[in-house]
């Protein structure tokens, strides 16, 4: 293991990222053991699971905790176009306002665009609380432009956090000054640690003036990614893995992956889809290289969840994405229309609103926890996955035509897991149903046995339960967990009393290239 330090800042000393995930491990009754181990609490942990110093930085995060993305919200400044790697699954002159995907952005800004961009979404959504520069490049292939961003928010808008995402190649170079600037996240895309495997993913990378190709390539970048990982971690500095899953190249090898970031100090691994719509013009795209099915992306993320956190929540952002995970409000706030806007930033109704936000947190983990303890006792190996549509605050609160995603909970005796979000087309357009894009929904949560809306209508709610589907409605504007447990209770009920017999579903397709911008 790598000696990774964190600084506390109220007594001036130094904790162990090891130790600290020893300590979140012991709390929960599932220590660390040696190379292998894990602290099972990562982004689903609540303030009673970790160190007071990391709770402090995730606790209104929605990519480092994946219970706040149900109330916060994050946004992505433009301000970083050159990029110094090339990927297979990448092509970033491709654009489409109605689509969300890394690298993709239809406005780049400067700086000071960043900045006022920035107060004015504050001032539209106090729940804003994360600033990110993720391309549409690599922001250090761009650290002028990216600094001096971060350098301006932090002078206008202090309460936000301010978030990296890079490749890794730059990394070692730009640590200090990361730290420097108080960025207190950092994500990294770490796709492989064999060149062998990454030569299949990179064609090129361009470091020192030079163009490096093929497994000289990729030995350069993971060798350089690995290191300023550990530069990150010995600093006190959360950090987030992002890995893409290639279907034959690299998705067993991801296992790998997971132990070696797990070793030096990663905070969470996330394992995202490869999206390979031939629209897109990327290289895997046009070589017919296809994403994993919903099933396979789950059985792997279960599989390294033995090692370390998982992230499951992960949208897949643009580089200009607005709002809550799930959502794109960035059509709201183009430069032509910040400009015309009057912005008050307000802190103090930002805090304001962000604790009522946290009244509302404290509701909804209570009322899980009420129906949890019905299921104590409960014997059964039974465990399925339930599909919600959501809004948003941890709610069913969204009608079944209206939802351009749902969420996803595997259920069991234990209660009510988070485990992911599939990405639909509209069923409602225009007032009316449409019949194509009700087919992509049922292939999309096909391997669900029910789906929890606010409401629906007669139509989908037949054709649903002709899918082995159950509609549910009847838990409309409650808690998500809560509803979901109370139902997985009724469902053993039913069960136990022979009124039905329990039938693991099928497999499901993950949906690439789904309308989510708001309108």
């Amino acid at each position: 293991m790598h000696a990774s330090t964190t600084q506390d800042g109220a007594a001036g000393r130094l904790v162990t990222i090891d130790a600290v995930m020893q300590q979140v491990a012991e709390h929960k009754g599932c220590g660390t053991q040696g190379g292998s181990g894990k602290a099972s609490c990562g982004s689903a942990a609540g303030q009673g699971d970790l160190p007071t110093e990391i709770w402090e930085k995730v606790k209104n995060h929605p990519c480092y905790s994946e219970e706040a993305h149900h109330h916060y919200a994050r946004m992505h400044v433009a301000v970083a176009p050159a990029c110094n790697i090339q990927c297979n699954y990448c092509n970033r002159k491709y654009d489409c306002a109605n689509e969300s995907r890394p690298g993709v952005v239809s406005e780049r800004l400067t700086p000071e665009q960043a900045a006022r961009k920035v107060l004015a979404v504050a001032s539209t959504i106090p729940q804003m609380t994360v600033l990110g520069i993720a391309g549409p490049g690599d922001p250090l292939a761009n650290p002028a432009k990216t600094f001096k961003t971060f350098e301006l928010i932090s002078q206008t808008a202090p309460d936000i956090k301010l978030c990296l995402s890079t490749n890794g190649l730059a990394l070692p170079d730009h640590v200090d000054t990361i730290a420097r600037y108080n960025v207190d996240h950092v994500t990294i895309t770490i796709n492989m640690v064999d060149p062998e495997v990454g030569a299949k993913i990179y064609p090129w990378v361009y470091w020192n003036h030079k163009r490096y190709t093929g497994v000289e390539a990729a030995r350069l970048l993971t060798e350089r990614q690995l290191r300023g990982l550990e530069m990150l971690t010995e600093r006190g500095i959360l950090c987030k893995v992002n890995s893409v899953m290639i279907p034959g190249v690299n998705d067993r090898h991801l296992v790998e992956v997971n132990r070696a970031v797990k070793s030096r100090g990663a905070f969470l691994h996330n394992i995202m889809p490869l999206i390979s719509a031939p629209e897109h013009g990327t290289v895997f795209g046009l070589t017919g290289q296809r994403g994993p099915t919903a099933q396979e992306l789950k059985a792997l993320q279960d599989d390294c969840e033995g090692e370390m956190n998982m992230m499951r929540h992960c949208r897949q952002c643009r580089a200009d994405a607005v709002g809550l995970l799930g959502e794109d409000r960035s059509a709201e706030f183009t430069t032509e229309k910040i400009m015309e806007m009057e912005v008050d930033y307000d802190l103090e109704g930002r805090q304001a609103y962000q604790a009522r936000v946290e009244e509302e947190r404290v509701a909804k983990v209570a009322a899980k926890q009420e129906e949890l303890a019905t299921l104590a006792g409960a014997q059964s190996d039974i465990t399925l996955l339930v599909a919600v549509a959501t809004k948003g605050s941890g709610l069913i609160n969204e009608h079944f035509g209206h939802a351009k995603e749902f969420q996803v909970y595997e259920l069991s005796t234990a209660g009510a897991k988070f485990v992911g979000h599939r990405r639909v087309d509209l069923y409602c357009q225009g007032g009316f149903g449409d019949e194509d894009s009700l087919q992509t929904v049922i292939r999309a949560i096909n391997d669900c046995h029910a789906v929890f809306v606010a409401k629906i209508g007669g139509c989908p709610k037949a054709d649903l339960l002709g899918a082995g589907i159950e509609p549910v409605d009847q838990y409309a504007h409650e808690f998500i967990e809560k509803s979901a447990i109370a139902w997985f209770k009724g469902y053993l009920g039913k069960v136990a009393a022979g009124e039905l017999v329990h039938t693991p579903r099928g497999d499901a397709a993950i949906r690439q290239g789904a309308l989510i911008v708001a309108a």
